[in-house]
């Protein structure tokens, strides 16, 4: 059985993942501004197995509306293009032959109230996802006091200390989440 102290570090360590996790699928959402991180994740076929594009081109951003994408393999255009084209972003390819252009246009009001939905839902995952590691932690630290492993007053201070973690990582998701929010009502 674990120590009071290993619970609260595995505590610490799935939380962390959870809000990194969440930060990853907000990365995702196109909010009206361009940046790498809307295509960074598509899957390109190339040499035989599929990679993610930013492994076989550079991705860069020249204006806020505009995503430049340059092949490494010049060969491998036609394939980036179509990868995008074929992919859940929502962004339609063009390409000269060797560099490919993304161009994001304007969110609609309609369109911002739609991600703002979609950002709360997440957020709200992230929250119950939180809550339920400290279930996991408070039934551990509660486990180690009925096996006599932990005084009750220890047992106490543990639970104290565990929803201490959980107010922290709460307070990080709101500033994230209140961040995305930001990005998608004021571009």
């Amino acid at each position: 059985m674990s120590t009071a102290k290993e619970i609260l570090e595995d505590l610490e360590n799935r939380m962390g993942h959870t809000l990194e996790a969440l930060h990853r699928e907000l990365t995702h959402l196109r909010a009206g501004r361009a940046h790498s991180g809307l295509v960074d994740h598509i899957r390109v076929p190339a040499y035989g197995t599929e990679m993610p594009l930013n492994q076989v081109a550079t991705i860069s951003t020249p204006d806020a509306r505009t995503i430049l994408v340059s092949p490494y393999d010049k060969s491998l255009a036609g394939t980036v293009e179509k990868a995008i084209n074929q992919s859940d972003i929502g962004l339609m390819a063009n390409s000269d032959g060797s560099l490919i252009r993304l161009m994001v246009p304007e969110l609609t009001e309609e369109r911002r109230r739609d991600l703002l939905k979609v950002v709360n839902k997440q957020g709200e995952e992230a929250r119950v996802a939180l809550r339920n590691v400290r279930r996991d932690a408070n039934e551990h630290i509660k486990r180690l006091q009925k096996s006599k492993e932990l005084s009750e007053d220890e047992m106490h201070y543990q639970l104290e200390q565990v929803d201490k973690v959980l107010e922290k990582r709460l307070a990080e998701l709101d500033r994230v989440l209140a961040a995305k929010q930001k990005e998608i009502t004021e571009f």
